[in-house]
């Protein structure tokens, strides 16, 4: 198949994309929105149109994902719903993956009770916990504003980036996965304030890197396990390893498959593969002993390091020997140092 049927082959399965947001013509009870759910979910099975409902403060956000004839005839529907006025359409288009997979719709609402974070910062030292509260509640908020805010006054006050890492941003990931587990906010919820803490985390600058490390320009591929849909570590560790002087590849891989043929086309000196930072992942330690022990077989011109990170392995519940790693990072912090060291090492046998 040629380069151009091949590509217009695979938009011809992307799907239609439509996001609006809308102000509700009066409040609706609880009752009433589940009804409203109910009623969507049916509607948008039937065509196969997938999405997420948000409701907040009198207005409603809502996207749409599925078949293009399929968005429009739903499309159609709530643009004469007299539920809602003032629509806006934020976004029309078209996408080759749908986010919101075996949602017939997602409802999230703040007419249910705000999520409870007075224990969100269990067994962090009290002179941390109002820290990583308060960084919690503005990252479920959204508010990415007042994260990066609160991130810069620490470094005014002297905090390092490995202070803000370990301290803050790695805690507060943790208190959001415990408020999930608890029942306390929703997955949607859960991943949008992890997102926040990802944007904020770019606020953070690194020290500087020994130039042993910048001159050698080592090279590294930063991954999420295979269908890992939390990426925070990665995230931070790019921009870590990048200010270090490091060569930065990422990959967000759905298979195993998919990771081993980034690591062929690489062939980096490290490989760091990250398991979420809110949440543990017991289930997940098979697929990421078999991504590590198939990695071994992948050809290089040297030994390839591996590194494993997330809250597995930041509260030792897992080892790098659980896993057949090389190393597993109990912090994202210093980890473009300790990694360099284990390049070295490795080389040296």
């Amino acid at each position: 198949m040629a380069r151009t049927e091949k590509l217009q082959s695979e938009q011809d399965n992307w799907i239609g994309c439509l996001t609006y947001q809308s102000t509700a013509t009066s409040k609706p009870s609880a009752a009433e929105l589940r009804s409203l759910a109910h009623q969507a979910r049916t509607r948008n099975r039937s065509v196969g149109v997938t999405g997420m409902l948000l409701f907040e403060e009198g207005r409603f956000l809502q996207t749409l994902e599925g078949p293009p004839e399929g968005v429009e005839a739903i499309w159609s529907s709530v643009a004469r719903d007299q539920r809602h006025s003032e629509i806006e359409v934020l976004s029309r288009h078209m996408a080759p993956a749908r986010l919101f997979t075996g949602w017939d719709l997602f409802l999230s609402s703040k007419l249910s009770h705000a999520p409870d974070l007075a224990d969100a910062a269990a067994g962090i030292p009290p002179a941390m916990a109002k820290h990583v509260r308060k960084a919690a509640r503005h990252a479920l908020d959204g508010d990415d504003i007042a994260l990066n805010a609160m991130i810069a006054a620490l470094a005014e006050q002297g905090w390092t980036s490995a202070a803000v890492l370990n301290l803050l941003i790695e805690p507060t990931a943790r208190a959001l996965g415990d408020a999930w587990l608890a029942d306390d906010c929703s997955e949607l919820d859960l991943t949008i304030a992890l997102s926040m803490l990802q944007l904020a985390g770019h606020a953070v600058r690194y020290e500087t890197a020994p130039q042993a490390i910048r001159s050698s320009r080592y090279s590294i591929l930063l991954a999420t396990a295979p269908g890992e849909p939390h990426m925070l570590g990665t995230a931070l560790l790019a921009d870590q390893f990048t200010d270090a002087g490091w060569e930065v590849e990422m990959t967000f891989p759905d298979s195993e498959e998919a990771l081993l043929n980034q690591l062929r086309a690489q062939r980096p000196d490290a490989l760091d593969i990250g398991l979420s930072d809110a949440l543990f992942r017991q289930q997940s330690l098979i697929g990421l002993r078999s991504v590590i022990e198939h990695s071994r077989s992948v050809p290089a011109n040297h030994p390839t390091v591996v590194s494993v990170g997330g809250r597995l392995f930041a509260e030792a519940a897992a080892t790098a020997a659980t896993v057949g790693a090389d190393h597993a990072r109990t912090t994202a912090a210093g980890a473009s140092v300790r990694m360099a060291e284990l390049v070295r090492q490795s080389r040296q046998f």
